[in-house]
């Protein structure tokens, strides 16, 4: 009788779980759309790179952002506020993937490659190693992504998390 039990509240547990998530197939041109560079033009991701962005980020960026925030700096989120204000701003994919190769400060000023995850530093931190531009690109997509599928929750700290 435990078995059965525990099968109904796990299933039900997945049911619930995965009832509200956005899988890449189900999302239109218009939610796939991110910005690509700062003159403003946009790219519509492939749902593969959806797949792939979400999969890469979760493996390799997943432990200090898990939705979004820093873990580090918790004063500092991956939401497109925080991205904008950056120095440069950080809030389109080339710029995103500019800052997995070489890591600054908020302020542009230092390089932090010895400390964040980098292509710069793949030797300190392997799971840099095997990632390629297509890889990053995706990565980027998924953190552009996530504010439409995510609202305020992406990136908006220790409330939701």
């Amino acid at each position: 009788m435990l078995k059965r039990f525990g099968f109904i509240i796990t299933g039900a547990l997945c049911a619930t779980l995965f009832s509200s998530t956005a899988y890449a197939l189900d999302l239109d041109e218009n939610t796939r759309s991110v910005p690509l560079d700062q003159s403003g033009t946009t790219v519509v991701l492939t749902p593969e790179q959806v797949k792939r962005g979400k999969r890469l980020f979760n493996n390799s960026c997943g432990n200090c952002h898990v939705g979004g925030i820093t873990k580090t700096n918790p004063n500092l989120g991956l939401e497109p506020d925080a991205l904008s204000l950056a120095t440069p701003p950080r809030d389109n994919i080339s710029s995103l993937v500019d800052y997995m190769k070489n890591p600054t400060s908020y302020d542009g000023l230092e390089s932090i490659a010895e400390v964040h995850p980098s292509i710069k530093s793949a030797d300190i931190f392997p799971k840099m190693r095997s990632l390629n531009d297509e890889d990053l690109f995706a990565i980027g997509g998924h953190i552009l992504l996530q504010p439409k599928l995510s609202s305020e929750k992406w990136g908006g700290g220790k409330i939701y998390y």
